[in-house]
């Protein structure tokens, strides 16, 4: 029977142990425990101060909140201290009889004048002592202070551990909050209004409405083509907004089914479909006291322009299937590349919305219209890429410059990256020059080929730089040379050598 309870109790108390993540109150709940099952009149645990070496009461049961705050040990002082310095545990039968008893706590003697046992037994850490477990209870005869002793000590090992497991734990919390603070300061200095590049009049329009709107809750719509860089814009609007630190959400509206954009932008109950196994929190939820950003916001259904417009009045909304109401504090900055106007006209877009959403307009030039900033976007991006890459690449030959200053840009800057990053990678030397750039850059007059150039001199040289690529794919192997070439080995070899290329210089 005795066996039995010795197991509940440290059932109870490991129970105890991994509910709760909070160190006193684990702590607390550990003396209840063993008030209840080990008859404890008083219990302490203790600690060893870090900077005074004193030690302290970390939590006690059955003593006075002025003994707890008050009392302290030196190391070697009366019996705790004597465990904490032999690492040993000690049981006195009789605590009336036990000189070393110092009574800090005012112990001695219970309300009924009993005597009382005392029991204390180490928390160590390896072999470092950090703590001790302590209880006072009435003295019995019969009682066996061995067992009682074997008793605490196994809990004050599982008190140990759960102490070493809470310190891993504030330790991972301590780096994911300095990870998420690093995080948080490189996106707020990849996203300030200096990251948006471009020294043109268009652009420093842009610049002076980003700063003007930036501390503001209004609402904003971005317009412009594909690939003008709304979302920088919008995410240069949060960073620098007073909700910088809370969420910010990011919802690209045409990339969702239609019946499912409602279930995305504002959550579903659990049963309210079919497939909505469990309840899901929608992103202007998740994006409370931040910024949502709405790309291409064009493209949603009426029904959802209807709930998009109860959130942007009422700053309320309910889930899919709900009847909750759920208030939601979200900056709503959108973007489209659409007409709305005309989308209100052939009214395929509400003309109420589109009023809510015009607050603080923003239109992102095509870069068609800012060729001033051209070179200053390539530049931009051959040190990204040269980079990336590991390239020692610095500059652009002059006919490539006169490449990307002609072109008309359709996909604006999100093209011209693309250019750039394809030109790094075929790059062999310190210069991009025009035949690294792709063939929709390149006009009869812009390339680098020498209009004295015939035909088949122009052959020849396509011919031998293939075969060069050849080779050096395949270290000189001239069987998988000619067969990545899609050739005969006699053809290759025999073209190889009309062009006084030998396959050694390539293994």
């Amino acid at each position: 029977m005795k066996r039995i309870e010795d197991v509940t109790l440290l059932y109870e108390i490991s129970k105890t142990l991994h509910e709760n993540l909070d160190l006193k109150k684990s702590l607390y709940k550990v003396l209840e425990i063993l008030s209840a099952s080990m008859d404890m009149v008083r219990g302490t645990i203790t600690m060893l101060h870090p900077l005074r070496n004193e030690i302290v009461i970390e939590v006690a049961h059955g003593i006075s909140q002025r003994a707890i705050e008050k009392v302290t040990y030196k190391l070697g002082e009366g019996v705790t201290g004597r465990v904490f310095e032999t690492g040993k545990s000690v049981a006195i039968p009789r605590i009336s009889e036990e000189p070393s008893f110092l009574n800090r706590t005012d112990s001695r003697k219970t309300e009924d004048e009993r005597e009382l046992s005392f029991l204390c037994v180490p928390i160590k850490k390896g072999n470092q002592v950090i703590g001790a477990l302590s209880a006072d209870r009435h003295y019995e005869e019969s009682y066996s202070l061995k067992n009682g002793l074997r008793m605490m000590s196994v809990i004050a090992t599982m008190l140990a551990q759960h102490v070493a497991n809470l310190e891993i734990i504030h330790r991972e919390k301590e780096q994911l909050r300095e990870e998420n603070l690093r995080l948080r300061g490189e996106l707020e200095n990849k996203y300030r209004i200096n990251n948006l590049i471009g020294s043109s009049s268009r652009m420093r329009e842009v610049f002076q409405m980003i700063s003007q709107v930036s501390k503001s809750n209004a609402t904003v719509l971005i317009r412009g083509e594909s690939g003008t860089g709304k979302e920088l814009v919008a995410n240069s609007i949060h960073y620098n907004s007073h909700r910088a630190k809370m969420p910010f959400v990011k919802v690209n509206c045409a990339a969702l089914p239609a019946n499912l954009i409602e279930s995305e932008l504002f959550g579903h109950e659990k049963g309210s479909f079919t497939g909505a196994i469990k309840q899901k929190l929608g992103k202007f939820e998740i994006s409370h006291k931040g910024t949502i950003f709405l790309d291409e916001i064009g493209s949603i259904n009426m029904d959802v322009q209807a709930t998009l417009l109860r959130v942007l009045q009422e700053k309320e909304f309910e889930r899919v299937g709900g009847h909750k109401t759920i208030k939601a504090d979200v900056r709503v900055v959108a973007a489209t590349n659409k007409n709305l106007e005309q989308a209100v006209e052939d009214e395929t877009f509400r003309s109420d919305l589109y009023y809510r959403l015009n607050v603080f307009p923003i239109y992102m030039p095509p870069l068609r219209e800012r060729k001033t900033d051209i070179l200053l976007l390539a530049d931009f991006f051959l040190e990204k890429y040269a980079k990336e890459n590991i390239k020692d690449i610095r500059r652009f030959s002059t006919p490539a410059i006169d490449m990307l200053m002609t072109y008309h840009w359709p996909g604006n800057v999100r093209e011209l990256e693309n250019c750039i990053e394809r030109a790094i990678l075929l790059c062999d030397e310190g210069v991009i020059h025009s035949f690294h750039l792709p063939p929709t850059l390149q006009t009869g007059t812009t390339s680098d080929t020498l209009p004295s150039m015939s035909l088949d001199e122009a052959v020849a040289n396509l011919e031998k730089e293939m075969i060069i690529d050849a080779l050096k794919n395949t270290q000189g192997n001239i069987t998988q040379a000619a067969k990545m070439l899609k050739t005969t080995v006699r053809i290759f070899a025999y073209k190889a050598q009309r062009y006084g290329i030998e396959y050694s210089d390539y293994r």
